[in-house]
């Protein structure tokens, strides 16, 4: 298993980790998306057109740099979960470029995707946790599959069960927890090797508000740690409210990037007074 640890150790170095200060955060978000910082996804190029001839993605290009927190936001069916399968190499673009912290994801072959997995942290709607296994256990074996030792597991479980605020349930089973706690596993397991990306792939959508807000909270500090954020959403509240980047699709192309973007397009003054001195559509009378 050694050599697993080293291969984690060698992607975290590929990923040029460090914690993202407060002063850096503000002049980034003063400036354009990445504010010189360097890139943790690129897309160039990007097409997926799935057997059948369904279309998931068209020529998608876009940057996501080091420390960023990032929503991917769009309709059902705009190709959203399109971008999240091919980041996890669980399927392959039909034309174009994909890299992670510089490499192309094309080089990487079969046999070392689940190395190149075990070095970002994925966190699903359905939370995936093995049902037979306890809080404590979900988060260890985690640790485990990457040769970490028993002093090193514990330290490590005990230190995200306090992240996450589930201290007083690492012997329950995942029957035994609310949905809300549910995902805070999933979101424990998915940090612990402090991966530099994680990616969360509609991880409120099975949740109320309240819970959603003390989810979204809880990936905010993971992303003040350093690590770089990527949330698939249609929770429109959540990402009015947080004001982070925002990247729109439809019909699988990228049609919005925007710094502090709201889930929609703010309407500027101009496009406001266009629409004002229109032709009325409406009936008369109305």
């Amino acid at each position: 298993m050694s050599g697993s640890r080293e291969e984690q150790r060698s992607w975290h170095r590929r990923f040029l980790v460090r914690t993202v200060t407060p002063a850096d955060r503000q002049a980034r978000e003063r400036s354009a998306p990445g504010g010189g910082a360097p890139s943790v996804i690129e897309f160039r190029s990007v097409s997926k057109r799935y057997e059948g001839g369904d279309l998931g993605l068209l020529r998608a290009t876009f940057t996501v740099f080091r420390g960023e927190f990032v929503f991917l936001v769009g309709a059902t069916g705009s190709g959203k979960s399109t971008v999240m399968r091919l980041l996890v190499k669980e399927i392959e673009p039909s034309r174009g470029t994909i890299r992670v912290a510089g490499h192309d994801l094309a080089a990487i072959s079969s046999k070392h995707v689940e190395s190149y997995r075990r070095n970002i942290g994925v966190v699903f709607q359905d939370f995936k946790l093995l049902p037979d296994l306890t809080v404590y256990e979900n988060i260890a074996y985690a640790i485990e599959v990457t040769g970490g030792s028993r002093t090193e597991i514990r330290a490590t479980v005990l230190e995200l069960l306090r992240l996450t605020g589930l201290a007083t349930k690492l012997h329950n089973f995942p029957d035994e927890l609310s949905g809300a706690e549910q995902q805070r596993v999933s979101i424990a397991r998915a940090f612990v090797n402090h991966p530099p990306l994680l990616l969360a792939d509609e991880p409120t959508g099975n949740l109320d508000r309240a819970t959603s807000i003390d989810i979204m909270r809880l990936m905010y500090r993971i992303n003040r740690t350093g690590t770089t954020v990527l949330v698939s959403t249609d929770d429109q509240a959540m990402v009015d409210k947080m004001r982070r980047r925002v990247l729109e699709l439809s019909d699988g192309r990228i049609v919005r990037d925007e710094v502090a973007g709201l889930y929609t397009r703010d309407e500027s003054t101009r496009e406001f007074a266009r629409r004002m001195r229109a032709p009325s559509s409406r009936p008369p009378g109305i």
